[in-house]
């Protein structure tokens, strides 16, 4: 299925590995120009040269080193976006951080940090993308989890999941009448190299191999290009129709339904 992405321009946050690594390449190998962006060079440096590899022809991918905590890093990635290409059709909000342990044992500080580093960019991105997004219709996605629907992550983190997931449908209903469609996605256990599942995986293989058993019901974790691939398709012209929900992407992992 083309999913008519060719030519258009895409800005994905947190693009130098796992989700959002994910969700440019596919939106590459569909023929949208991607303008990737995270704070280390030299891996962001690695992931572009990876995209530009498996793109589609004529798609370009553009990198920036930025941090999106804050505000003049989200500017100079949207920025970059504009000056390169002319326009921004999608925008993909893919960046998260939450510590901290039981509400007694977390401070104000990993509280403020959990916001500055996962809501606040997602607003400040928006903010920036929208009159951009505006004048030809397009589609923001944001990137969630299942422990913004319900409970088991950290709990700094299932707040702020949450909170991106309450900001998707308030922004879908405003922009909606500006052609601009809101998505968020709430993948569940996912796996790569480097990230937290595979990091406990290395130090207590038995200890994940039960919670693979007890919690996965297809015995493996997802994988990122099974979440990028989902991303690419809502926001391509092909998902028109579908604003202001969340889709799940967790092989059956979470109890809601």
């Amino acid at each position: 299925m083309d999913l008519g992405l060719t030519g258009k321009v895409a800005v994905v946050t947190g693009g130098s590995r796992g989700l959002g690594f994910a969700a440019a390449q596919a939106l590459a190998a569909e023929g949208a120009h991607v303008v990737v962006c995270a704070r280390g060079a030299e891996q962001l440096g690695k992931a572009a040269a990876e995209l530009r590899a498996a793109a589609a022809p004529g798609a370009r991918v553009e990198s920036v080193v930025a941090d999106v905590s804050t505000e003049a890093g989200v500017a100079s990635v949207i920025a970059a976006a504009i000056t390169t290409f002319g326009r921004l059709d999608v925008l993909v909000n893919n960046v998260a951080v939450a510590k901290g342990g039981d509400v007694e044992h977390t401070s104000d500080a990993e509280w403020q940090e959990a916001f500055d580093q996962t809501l606040f960019p997602a607003i400040r991105a928006t903010r920036l993308a929208a009159p951009h997004l505006r004048k030809q219709g397009g589609a923001i996605i944001i990137v969630s989890s299942i422990f913004g629907r319900e409970a088991g992550g950290r709990m700094t983190y299932n707040a702020v999941k949450a909170a991106e997931i309450s900001l998707t449908k308030s922004l879908a209903l405003q922009l909606a009448k500006d052609q601009i469609r809101v998505v968020s996605v709430a993948p569940g256990s996912i796996l790569f190299e480097g990230g937290s599942w595979w990091k406990r995986q290395q130090s207590d293989p038995d200890e994940i191999a039960r919670f693979i058993a007890s919690e996965l019901p297809f015995g493996r974790f997802g994988r990122p290009e099974e979440v990028g691939a989902t991303i690419a398709f809502l926001a391509s012209p092909r998902a028109s129709w579908v604003s202001g929900t969340t889709v799940v992407v967790d092989g059956c992992q979470s109890r809601m339904f």
